[in-house]
């Protein structure tokens, strides 16, 4: 029986060391999936503000300022928004703390409108 224990006692804190090695791991896969979830969400925005664009360029408005101002706040500095011919698209760079990251996962989206 004493032999029981310390063999037991050989692999005490066996499952922190595992933890410790896995932990960095883990958290790269959730900041990975956290920046994927961002860049969708860049997705959504961009499609949107293009198509902000594209309605206020149909009715003759400035198709620039109204994609810039379909955006949050926070974008105001990571967008660029083109016009030419009938068509407004919009880059627009995910919030990432990874500025290189954020500029390999920039998202664009264009829309069309038919000018009278």
């Amino acid at each position: 029986m004493d032999r029981g224990l310390r063999g037991g006692a050989r692999e005490d804190g066996q499952s922190t060391v595992e933890l410790v090695a896995t932990l960095p791991a883990l958290l790269l896969a959730g900041l990975l999936a956290l920046q994927l979830l961002a860049a969708g969400y860049a997705l959504t925005l961009a499609d949107g503000a293009a198509e902000a664009g594209a309605l206020a360029l149909a009715t003759g408005l400035p198709a620039e300022t109204a994609a810039r101002e379909a955006l949050p706040g926070w974008a105001e500095d990571d967008v660029d928004v083109s016009v030419a011919a009938g068509r407004v698209s919009v880059r627009l760079e995910p919030p990432s703390p990874i500025p290189a990251l954020a500029d390999r996962l920039a998202v664009t989206s264009t829309a069309a409108a038919r000018t009278r």
